[in-house]
């Protein structure tokens, strides 16, 4: 369907969007550093080419990241998660970057997301890949 990607201005990719056919989600891999306006960047960017209704699952890698990503959180309650909600995205596997196990129990204590789609965190992409699959013959959207 569709395969983006995103660099800073001196050239250095950090996310690739592509739409993995075979798997029926999507899927962000993210790499290096990559600021708050970055991410703000590519989350409305997959705003406008979601098609309603037909991309259900994400998968959002977040291993090969630097630097912190807790910045971006309040904006993607608020602003993009009812959005994507809307568009019909059901259930979001996010990979962990390395070292930021603690972050993830700041987030689970507040459960930000739960009301607009189901969210698990993964230490391992092979993880993440299972449980996305499993949602698909458990429960289709």
């Amino acid at each position: 369907m569709f395969d983006f990607r995103f660099h800073h201005l001196g050239g250095r990719e950090y996310c690739r969007v592509a739409y993995d056919e075979p798997a029926h989600w999507l899927h962000l891999t993210w790499s290096g550093v990559a600021t708050t306006p970055d991410s703000h960047h590519v989350a409305t960017e997959l705003l406008r080419y979601l098609p309603a209704g037909r991309v259900h699952y994400l998968l959002n890698d977040n291993s090969r990241v630097l630097g912190p990503w807790l910045d971006s959180v309040d904006w993607l309650q608020h602003i993009w998660v009812p959005q994507a909600g809307q568009l019909g995205l059901c259930y979001v596997a996010h990979v962990l970057q390395p070292h930021t196990e603690d972050d993830l129990g700041l987030l689970l204590e507040h459960n930000l997301f739960g009301d607009k789609f189901e969210l698990q965190f993964f230490t391992s992409l092979e993880d993440a890949e299972c449980w996305l699959r499993e949602c698909q013959h458990a429960v289709p959207c």
